[in-house]
């Protein structure tokens, strides 16, 4: 990351007619953490001259239609698979004082010799054509691309890349917005791993297709001590493993029970003295995750940071990794009742069952979440809830079936049932907990592939095919994804960073472009 202020000074001499197009310094930093070994520069003199950006990516997943937002997770690598087998090439630039002298080639060299000791298939990207402007009235991309093949035409970038024997598979329409030179049409380019050995062993296989989903309708009930509440959730992670679940679903605020010796101080007073189990508890998640080989997400629970309260909830992985994650939209009770401040971090989490996402409750009203997440590759959102009256409860369950049919992913919602009569702002409460698929042939009709009876205690147990999502985006009767009109609008998440360090993918400029010539 020392490099970082050197490489952007390189990026703006490259781009110099783009003033924006340059990748932030989290972009580099997401790059450097996920794959550091396909990140190259050049120096001359300690002075960086030349930069070669990559990532794994099961091609598969995209086929050859697919568009630069695509395939780079909307600019986050969120997209990058360690057990994929095609290099995908994301940027490379030289910058102009340092042209004619190889830099372009000696990358594209590096490249070649890392697909090699990977043992990947091949290197693949998307090329600008920034001459094709000039001819664009007389002659259509596939014409002008066989006039370049055949040395009539030149054009900077593909003539560099056909020379290092880089071939042309089709041509791509719309592949990056804003390309005027090129008229937003792109070469998709690959190069051959002649030494690329294929392997069938469980180790090299991408995550899981089939998954097993386990969700907890927990009934809410007086615990005289912490350990009573223990003893509760390990008979349910106990139970869900013993099915053989991948994950084990808890409900939002599963816990208040333990507000019931506070009932006699103020409602904010007693769930900020509920906050102080909350790390217990996440403790103890966490080894019933490895104990009982199972992935959990442990619902919510209140915590303290910094003087405010927050409503926070932890994925255990089973391998023993805890990752924390926040609610970001808190309901005008719970404002006015306990004081809640809304969380600010969104992000999708890697698990050995692939991508997930998490939204706690409310947040599942709020589309632009979901489709941010999506965006990075998600297959599964989880929602824990906490409802007290049936129409609260169908506000979150409408939301939810919508958030998979627009993001075609599996949904999955839990919450609770019963009474807390010794708990001020717990009175009651109405769950149905359920798992939702996207509407299509290969799915249930309605969109529900399981659901439990409402208000009872009980588990549910469903299997979904995480197959289904692939095929369904690229071959569905309705593909709401890749049929966004990204010309049009996008989304953003905006963090409370520094500017130098927002939430904005670079300018959409960047890619396999003519900055590597010479």
């Amino acid at each position: 990351m020392e490099d970082y202020e050197g490489l952007k000074t390189c990026m703006l001499s490259a781009y110099s007619q783009m003033p924006e197009a340059y990748w932030k310094e989290h972009q580099i930093g997401k790059l450097l953490n996920i794959f550091p070994q396909g990140q190259f520069v050049v120096t001359i003199n300690e002075q960086i001259v030349g930069c070669a950006l990559s990532i794994v990516v099961r091609y598969d997943r995209y086929g050859d239609n697919h568009t630069y937002r695509e395939i780079t997770g909307n600019y986050t690598f969120a997209t990058h698979d360690p057990k994929g087998d095609t290099l995908y090439g994301i940027d490379v630039f030289v910058d102009p004082e340092f042209r004619g002298r190889r830099l372009g080639r000696r990358l594209y060299d590096a490249r070649k010799e890392l697909c090699e000791q990977l043992n990947l298939s091949g290197i693949v990207f998307g090329g600008r054509i920034p001459n094709y402007h000039e001819h664009a009235d007389t002659l259509s991309p596939r014409a002008y691309i066989e006039k370049v093949k055949n040395k009539e035409l030149q054009d900077p970038t593909l003539n560099f890349q056909l020379s290092n024997d880089f071939h042309v598979r089709k041509v791509l329409r719309g592949y990056l917005p804003g390309d005027e030179e090129s008229r937003e049409f792109a070469t998709l380019l690959r190069w051959d791993n002649i030494y690329f050995t294929p392997t069938n062993t469980e180790e090299e296989n991408a995550s899981k297709s089939v998954v097993r989903l386990g969700l907890v309708q927990w009934q809410m009930r007086s615990y005289r001590t912490i350990e009573e509440l223990f003893e509760q959730m390990e008979y349910f992670v106990d139970a869900v493993s013993g099915y053989r679940s991948d994950f084990a679903l808890f409900p939002e605020f599963f816990n208040a029970p333990l507000m019931a010796q506070y009932n006699n101080r103020p409602e904010g007073e007693a769930i900020r003295a509920l906050a102080e189990y909350t790390e217990t508890i996440r403790d103890r998640f966490a080894k019933l995750a490895v104990s009982y080989n199972i992935n959990i997400i442990s619902g919510s629970m209140p915590l303290l940071r910094n003087g405010q309260l927050y409503n926070v909830g932890y994925l255990c992985r089973r391998d023993g990794s805890v990752d924390e994650y926040e609610k970001l939209h808190v309901t005008p009770d719970e404002v006015k009742c306990w004081g809640l401040k809304g969380g600010s971090k969104l992000r999708s989490f890697d698990t050995d069952c692939g991508k997930i996402g998490i939204l706690i409750c409310y947040d599942v009203e709020f589309p632009e979440l979901p489709r941010l997440l999506a965006a990075e590759g998600m297959n599964i959102l989880f929602v824990p809830f906490l409802t007290d009256t049936q129409n609260a409860f169908s506000r979150v369950q409408l939301c939810a079936r919508a958030r998979a049919v627009e993001n075609e992913c599996f949904v999955a919602i839990a919450g609770s049932v019963g009474n807390l009569p010794k708990v001020h702002n717990m009175d009651m409460q109405y769950a149905q907990s359920a798992v939702f698929t996207p509407c299509d042939f290969a799915f249930p009709v309605n969109g529900i592939k399981a659901e439990a009876t409402p208000n009872t205690e009980m588990l549910v147990v469903a299997d979904v095919d995480l197959e289904l999502l692939h095929d369904l985006r690229h071959s569905g009767s309705v593909r709401n994804l890749k049929d966004r009109r990204t010309d049009l609008y996008q989304i953003d998440f905006q963090t409370r960073v520094s500017k130098e360090n927002s939430f904005q993918p670079a300018a959409s400029v960047l890619n396999e472009s003519a900055q590597a010539a010479g």
